[in-house]
């Protein structure tokens, strides 16, 4: 109670010290004007009156509107009607309370469907990473389990788990480091990890050339030419995949597997959009592999496309020709 007098005191010094030099004329050119001392003094008496009058009545109010805001900073929400305000400058302070909470609503309204998605997604993921799971306790009870098997298992459970921390990696913040990098030895080694699965389905790969170097991140693209070619290997039950690289430099995954329906292209890049293809078979689709690559793509200054036709393969091209990094 005392510092809220006290700051109110403060607030109308100003205007009391005028008032009171004001009045402090007035008195002294009645004196010297040859008015009697006592008309003079009841004159200052009652101007003081006044001003005690008024200085108490705006004390009250100060009062009133401390509890009212003090009320109000008690919900950490702020209240949906603020108090009225006292004048024009409390009035635009409330305007921009007003719309910094509009903009605190937007954000939190943003953050949740954020957590929402994530959420929904890693529901989905947990489920699907449950599949190789369970496959390699199965053949774990086997006394001879089938241990290429068990490397399948195993990989699919590494896809799923890079996968993942790829996500968490593109909201989180990018560790970005850009330099000029030889685009042969980022495929090579992205071919080289997929080598073995390859081999265990009877795809063919055809490689090369893959020439050029290319301003980009290593590990990004990396990562995204290793989701192109599980895509292809995972949708081409028999036949080939082809790696090479067209003047631009553009690299182009090609597979003969089973396509894409045309009405399904359109939205392959969406989060969570598995098409005809991820929802057949055993539902390995998490439709969140061609999601990160356009992401990372944007990242990078790259740009990603598929062409596909139903019975005839796919192909993916990344257009790795210089341009400005994407910020997200």
């Amino acid at each position: 109670m005392r510092s809220g007098i006290f700051s109110y005191l403060r607030r109308i010094a100003p205007a009391a010290a005028l008032f009171a030099l004001f009045a402090g004329v007035f008195a002294a050119v009645f004196y010297l004007s040859g008015a009697p001392a006592a008309a003079v003094g009841y004159a200052a008496v009652l101007c003081g009156f006044l001003g005690l009058v008024c200085l108490a009545a705006g004390a009250v109010r100060y009062a009133g509107r401390r509890r009212q805001m003090a009320a109000a900073l008690r919900d950490p929400l702020l209240p949906v009607q603020l108090p009225q305000a006292g004048d024009g400058l409390e009035e635009d302070y409330q305007k921009l309370i007003g719309a910094l909470r509009e903009e605190l609503d937007r954000r939190q309204a943003r953050t949740d469907r954020a957590v929402e998605d994530r959420l929904d997604w890693f529901t989905g993921w947990v489920h699907q990473i449950k599949t190789p799971i369970a496959g390699l306790g199965l053949l774990l009870e086997d006394p001879q389990p089938d241990r290429g098997e068990m490397k399948n298992q195993l990989f699919r459970i590494e896809q799923y788990a890079e996968m993942a921390l790829g996500y968490l990696r593109l909201d989180g913040g990018q560790d970005l480091v850009v330099a000029r990098y030889g685009l042969d030895g980022i495929v090579r080694r992205a071919v080289k990890k997929y080598a073995a699965w390859f081999i265990r389905r009877g795809v063919t790969l055809n490689y090369g050339p893959v020439e050029g170097q290319v301003l980009t991140d290593e590990k990004w693209l990396g990562f995204t030419v290793e989701q192109l070619l599980s895509n292809a290997l995972k949708y081409t039950p028999r036949g080939s995949v082809s790696v090479y690289t067209e003047p631009g430099p553009t690299l182009v995954v090609r597979d003969t597997g089973v396509g894409i329906a045309p009405e399904d292209l359109p939205m392959v890049f969406e989060k969570g959009y598995t098409g005809f293809n991820g929802r057949r078979g055993d539902g390995r689709s998490t439709g969140i592999g061609l999601y990160l690559c356009r992401r990372v793509c944007r990242m990078l200054g790259h740009d990603i496309s598929l062409r596909s036709e139903p019975g005839r393969g796919t192909e993916a091209r990344l257009d790795l020709a210089e341009r400005e990094l994407g910020v997200e």
